[in-house]
């Protein structure tokens, strides 16, 4: 594909916010690659002015580039072509698109999938080997289930949803469309319910539902557990990564990020574009405002301000966190000058 053709891609796309283009003798590029890894006739990108020392070395053909006038110098004096724009990363992940597409097995219903009568099946959907769809299960227009997935009775799917292999469905679990559910994720499992008594633990029943909006994507192995009443819901657009556990009740914005290994207990409820990073554990019944972020390995047990930005265990303002983790860093020293001032006063 010539980089003209490409710029004009980028066109047809609706994406407007080029600055200019530079194609030189218009390149061919056969493929994508990372700009410390690129050779001829791959495009890669520049996301800010910090990556700047690669484009020294790099063997790419073409560039996407931050508008920035010193790189487009640096660019042009390597003979490289390029295009600049104000998110490169966003313009790189257009170009990946050009040349990969996931795979999408044809529609049709593999010998050995099992699908009860009462199920309702929309056109040109795909069921791959050994697939489960049991009583009352709802599956829209041009979804894909791969093989060994399990749907447990009354799940809703939606149009264009992808469940790859071995997720499991369960009851009263209602999916929009555009979703993808990644391989070994359980949406709809029971909640942690259960009454402490005298002799033991008595299980209250989840009886609730679980709720995922259009566009949600789960990564391989987390879990979205549906609660004793009402519904577990997670808002439109709202990405989830892998090894990520959703408790009962919780209730997630719209256009969230929540990274792998979070850990979320019952009653969680996030804004919309909340960002929660890796290994974050949120306490019972928080509450994260609009556009609120958890940096990695927080410990979030009281409610955080929209826009606030908390780190640490327990959580507190990530600004206030620097500066005590650079106390921290000094605290040897610290101690040897507290040890040297007592023995000055004559202190033990």
């Amino acid at each position: 594909m010539k980089f003209s053709e490409i710029i004009r891609e980028f066109g047809d796309a609706g994406i407007n916010n080029s600055l200019r283009a530079n194609p030189y003798q218009d390149v061919e590029i056969t493929g994508v690659a990372a700009l410390d890894e690129a050779s001829k006739g791959t495009l890669s990108y520049v996301e800010g002015a910090k990556f700047a020392s690669f484009m020294s070395k790099t063997d790419a053909s073409a560039l996407i580039l931050p508008q920035d006038e010193k790189l487009y110098v640096q660019a042009q004096e390597r003979g490289i072509a390029w295009i600049a724009t104000s998110e490169p990363r966003l313009l790189f992940a257009k170009a990946i698109a050009l040349f990969y597409q996931p795979y999408r097995p044809k529609s049709g219903v593999h010998s050995t999938a099992v699908i009860d009568s009462t199920a309702k099946i929309g056109s040109n959907v795909y069921i791959g080997p050994h697939v489960v769809i049991q009583q009352g299960v709802e599956i829209g227009n041009d979804a894909v289930i791969h093989p060994n997935v399990v749907i447990y009775p009354d799940a809703k799917i939606g149009d264009r949803t992808t469940l790859h292999a071995n997720c499991t469905i369960q009851e009263r679990t209602r999916i929009g469309a555009d979703c993808v559910i990644h391989s070994g994720a359980v949406i709809g499992a029971e909640g942690f319910g259960f009454v402490p008594t005298r002799t033991g633990w008595v299980k209250m029943e989840q009886s609730g539902y679980t709720v995922l909006e259009d566009g949600v994507e789960v990564g391989c192995n987390s879990a979205i557990d549906r609660p004793a009443v009402g519904e577990t819901r997670i808002g439109r657009d709202t990405k989830i990564d892998n090894l990520v556990q959703i408790g009962h009740g919780c209730q997630i914005g719209n256009g969230c990020a929540l990274a792998g290994q979070v850990g979320m207990a019952g009653g969680v409820k996030l804004g919309n574009r909340v960002i929660i990073a890796g290994q974050t554990g949120i306490a019972n019944q928080v509450k994260l405002g609009d556009g609120a972020i958890a940096t990695a390995q927080s410990g979030v047990h009281n409610d955080v301000a929209p826009g606030d930005i908390v780190s640490g265990t327990p959580a507190i303002p990530h600004k206030l966190y620097l500066k005590v983790a650079a106390v921290h860093n000094r605290l040897p020293e610290i101690y040897q000058l507290l040890k040297q001032l007592q023995r000055q006063l004559g202190q033990k």
